[in-house]
């Protein structure tokens, strides 16, 4: 593998840049991009996976995409206090909700993996009980944990665990983006959208993305002269210096906690919110521009979906075709029931089917799909669903840990039903407290 050096991030970043313009010419000049509403980012990140190292080649990208998506993330993360006023009552109960439907959700597919596994799938083809969980490692945890669950069964002789699960999350990414596509056509055909009308009503600017003179506005007022720091790059350092923030919490935390491992886009959400809160008793919060600052989250994800996407490995190889199919086809069906069902019943009239479409991309693919589908539904990020993700991921964290820590040692030592069950019951138990408190 070739070195990394600040020449390869230079290359990375003016090869995605390049395809991010060609994605937006097909936004502008092809019909069928119109039509499903299918952003530049996107375009660019499935132009990088076929022309790049994990397709034909012919793209110079390096190994490292996958980190810059994951940096990229916390950046996002750390815009949010600083691009937004939100009133704090109203976020608990939608962080509470939030919580209770996405920790529910996560239980349910890694009781539904490893029941089936164990239930069905071992029963009528050869197959090792623990060979459902490669659903949601690769679903809900993405090829990170894909690679985590495949590690910790390769050491207890589950030499096809990784295969697995790797090929699950990698099904599980294109599906988010093709049936969170034609949720988004669904959900706006059936009014189910806050922010976005059915296509045909849609202006031809909001077809295309390209804004006319007249309806063109301010990207966001300098608040400090460019004699001494140019207001964007004072914007940008803040954000920076949150991310860096959250970042230095956690490594601190596993430092001390080994065991403990925080997401650093939460720490960096967490971080950026007491630095907010610092900025705001100093005075110096009136000399941000949450529109500026807003546009740098906006521009960030555009650079995370297009990295992520490219990122995908499709090197690998699908082995147990037919009873890996029909673990994929139910737990599709599962997924996409439990996030529009019980997300319309949960969320109620607070932007349900934003919440659920990012909730669906998050459950098959990563948070990077989830905000890619999201982004396409909510452009200006007024569900404020990433917000309360953010927090939710929080008390989510140390529950998923514990599901890829002892899913292994569970299966490994004949306890995989008990396992499942207790999976299941927690989810059920959670959902029941949720109908008793009305939530």
């Amino acid at each position: 593998m070739d070195e990394f050096t600040p020449w390869t991030l230079f290359t990375d970043v003016g090869i995605i840049s390049l395809l991010l313009l060609l994605g937006k010419f097909i936004r502008v000049k092809i019909e069928i991009a119109q039509r499903y509403f299918i952003p530049p980012s996107l375009m660019a990140g499935f132009m990088g996976l076929a022309f790049g190292p994990g397709g034909l080649g012919w793209l110079p990208l390096s190994n490292n995409m996958g980190t810059y998506a994951s940096i990229l993330i916390a950046f996002i993360f750390g815009c949010l206090p600083f691009a937004s006023e939100t009133n704090s009552t109203k976020r608990g109960s939608r962080v509470k909700r939030m919580w209770i439907y996405s920790q529910t959700g996560m239980l349910l597919q890694w009781a539904f993996g490893a029941l089936a596994g164990i239930s069905i799938l071992s029963v009528f083809w050869p197959v090792a009980p623990y060979f459902g969980l490669s659903l949601p490692s690769g679903f809900c945890g993405g090829h990170g944990t894909a690679a985590a669950i495949g590690q910790a069964f390769n050491k207890m002789g589950g030499d096809d665990m990784m295969t697995l699960a790797m090929t699950c999350a990698t099904i599980g990414i294109l599906c988010s983006v093709f049936i969170g596509l034609a949720l988004i056509k669904w959900g706006t055909k059936k009014g189910n959208t806050a922010f976005l009308t059915t296509f045909d009503d849609l202006p031809h600017e909001l077809r295309t993305g390209l804004l006319p003179t007249d309806k063109r506005r301010s990207m966001g007022e300098s608040s400090t002269s460019p004699i001494s720091i140019d207001s964007l790059a004072f914007n940008l350092s803040i954000i920076a210096m949150v991310a860096l923030g959250g970042y230095i919490f956690s490594k601190g935390v596993s430092y001390f906690m080994p065991q403990l491992e925080m997401p650093v886009f939460s720490c960096a959400f967490v971080f950026g919110i007491l630095m907010h809160f610092a900025f705001k008793k100093t005075g110096a919060l009136h000399y941000t521009s949450p529109r500026i600052i807003g546009h740098l989250s906006g521009a960030f994800t555009d650079f995370l979906v297009a990295f992520g996407i490219s990122s995908i490995k499709l090197s690998v190889v699908m082995n147990y075709i037919i009873p890996l199919s029909i673990l994929v086809v139910f737990g599709l069906l599962f997924t996409l029931l439990y996030v529009l069902l019980v997300g319309k019943w949960l969320m109620k009239d607070d932007c349900w089917f934003e919440k659920a479409l990012f909730t669906w991309g998050w459950f098959t693919g990563t948070v990077a799909m989830g905000i890619a589908m999201l982004r396409v539904a909510d452009p200006e990020q007024k569900s404020h669903c990433m917000e309360d993700y953010a927090i939710a991921y929080l008390f989510i964290a140390p529950v998923e840990i514990c599901l890829i820590t002892f899913a292994p040692v569970a299966f490994a030592n004949g306890y995989g039903l008990h396992f499942g069950i207790l999976a299941l019951i927690t989810g059920v138990c959670i959902m029941t407290y949720a109908w008793i408190k009305k939530q």
